[in-house]
């Protein structure tokens, strides 16, 4: 069995085998903006929001209205032993031994409105089982990552399990996507995410929508809801081992054992670039292809291919202006970010900690351990689940329990319309 490692990448990559029935679909162009409100319960008390353990590093504008939802955070975090005593360590076990949950998945193969494809996995049988307004999850897994990966699979089975519809959105070329078009995807770019909401919002209008980001797939969703702003249709977010700032990340990236990442993170490119090399043949302009088809870093493939896809002058133009550190300021969805204090891949350096703090509706939680997407700790490690699955779930399941739809006569442009928070 081949694993997956940093940001779900196949460093080894696991092949994607399950059952899936696949069918092409039109792309829905008509994005109704979600009307969405929370219910006046009392402001919890200062008192309330202590209980939260100390072994957590706990700041944000939405500090005082989230924390009492999240019983979770008021045990200890313990990571299992040995293995959290080395980020490097911890990010590498999980990545190869945590267990993959097995389920029967249905694809669905959406075309993008520039002519490229992306795969949307549902989980089979779930429209027979689910009334059509049952809350929507949209799983957005790390670079080059799909619904094979662990981490990506125990949140499906976990938020399944309580009832929501599941989609996982394998971006082009992940997860064994179609790549259509001489065009992959990007930290920059977020016409496929607006496509895919656009798409899901179309089919379910009577359900609340809401995602959650590892990584890379973390980085696109802050980035989104910060762009969106007010008339995002998404009522809630988690964004997990976000690298917020991809100039400090990719400094980072090239020092010490990191190496390592990076060159798998290449090689995983690459080969998802070689399945495709001939959409790119003769492509002209800046466009570097054997650089890109031969990268020993990520920076080389962004250098060769990335960049100039998406019209940067440089990498460094195109990792400044693809960062969601500076989309926190916008985000006006109620976003839980969850870091850790280790992790290699995205740096504590790099949290936009101050604009978290200033914004109401979002909310840090940063754990001493858990390396990039590892988090063995709690009552299922150290091969089960990671130990942010049930702080994720406790989070949209508050928000699902208190969103309700505002009037149909309410103003769709209008902050109001979309969020009233109690802060």
């Amino acid at each position: 069995m081949t694993k997956s490692l940093v940001g779900s990448i196949p460093l080894f990559s696991r092949p994607y085998n399950n059952t899936t029935n696949s069918l092409i679909t039109p792309l829905h162009f008509s994005l109704s903006a979600r009307h969405v409100t929370f219910s006046t319960t009392p402001m919890p008390t200062a008192a309330a929001a202590t209980t939260t353990h100390p072994s957590f590093e706990v700041l944000g504008g939405a500090h005082h209205r989230f924390l009492p939802s999240l019983p979770h955070l008021s045990r200890p975090y313990r990571p299992y032993p040995l293995l959290a005593a080395n980020r490097h360590l911890e990010t590498i076990f999980a990545a190869f031994f945590r267990s993959v949950p097995d389920i029967r998945l249905r694809r669905e193969c959406l075309r993008t409105h520039d002519g490229g494809a992306v795969a949307l996995d549902w989980v089979a049988g779930d429209d027979r089982r689910l009334p059509p307004d049952s809350p929507i999850l949209i799983l957005l897994p790390g670079l080059t990552g799909g619904s094979g990966d662990a981490y990506v699979r125990h949140m499906l089975i976990r938020a399944r399990r309580n009832g929501w519809r599941v989609v996982v959105f394998n971006s082009r070329g992940c997860g064994d996507s179609p790549v259509t078009t001489p065009q992959f995807y990007s930290a920059s770019f977020l016409g496929d995410m607006r496509d895919v909401v656009s798409h899901v919002t179309a089919r379910y209008p009577n359900a609340n929508l809401y995602a959650v980001g590892w990584s890379l797939g973390a980085n696109i969703l802050v980035r989104y809801l910060g762009q969106e702003s007010h008339n995002c249709p998404l009522s809630g977010a988690v964004s997990l081992c976000n690298p917020f700032n991809l100039v400090v990340a990719d400094e980072d990236f090239r020092k010490g054992f990191n190496v390592i990442y990076d060159k798998a993170l290449s090689k995983a490119l690459c080969k998802i670039f070689k399945k495709h090399a001939l959409l790119f043949e003769d492509m002209g302009g800046e466009y570097n292809i054997p650089m890109a088809a031969n990268a020993k870093s990520v920076r080389e493939f962004d250098d060769g291919l990335t960049r100039v896809s998406f019209g940067f002058k440089s990498v460094d133009e195109y990792y400044s202006n693809s960062s969601s550190s500076d989309s926190i300021k916008h985000v006006k969805t109620p976003l839980l970010c969850i870091q850790a204090a280790n992790d290699p891949i995205a740096p504590y350096r790099g949290i936009p900690r101050e604009d978290i703090e200033e914004n109401p509706n979002c909310l840090l939680i940063v754990t001493p351990k858990g390396g990039h997407l590892g988090w063995v700790a709690g009552d299922e490690a150290p091969l089960g689940a990671p130990w942010t699955d049930p702080l994720v779930m406790e989070f949209i399941q508050y928000l699902e329990r208190d969103a309700v739809k505002a009037p149909e006569n309410s103003n769709p442009g209008s902050k109001e319309a979309l969020h009233h928070l109690e802060v």
